[in-house]
């Protein structure tokens, strides 16, 4: 069953305000979200501490969500700061709450 964190997402992680951004797309956005801040995966994010959830967009479709991730991709940074403070102009960390159990790990097979 899905939740309110489980949803086809368009998201946007930061290092900081106004840090590096990272944008992605997920069927899981809980998921993910964890995975980003436990460095599950060296890469970008890891490399760059982009752990704190400042944007999200839910999508209906998977392929929806994909195609706004890579529209995203190509704005400017301007563009991308404004979108983000236009919902959140604290840039609040959005998952803050998420993970009040630090043993949780996703379900397995699920992202």
């Amino acid at each position: 069953m899905a939740t309110h964190r489980t949803f086809i997402a368009t998201y946007i992680m930061a290092s900081g305000r106004n840090g590096t951004l990272y944008v992605g797309s997920t069927s899981n956005l809980e998921s993910r979200v964890w995975k980003h801040r436990t460095r599950a995966f060296p890469g970008f994010t890891d490399a760059y501490d982009c752990t704190r959830l400042v944007w999200l967009e839910q999508h209906a479709l998977m392929l929806d969500a994909i195609r706004r991730e890579r529209r995203i991709k190509k704005w400017l940074r301007d563009w991308k700061l404004s979108l983000i403070e236009k919902d959140n102009p604290d840039w609040r960390d959005l998952a803050a709450d998420w993970f009040p159990d630090p043993n949780w790990t996703p379900p397995p097979g699920v992202d």
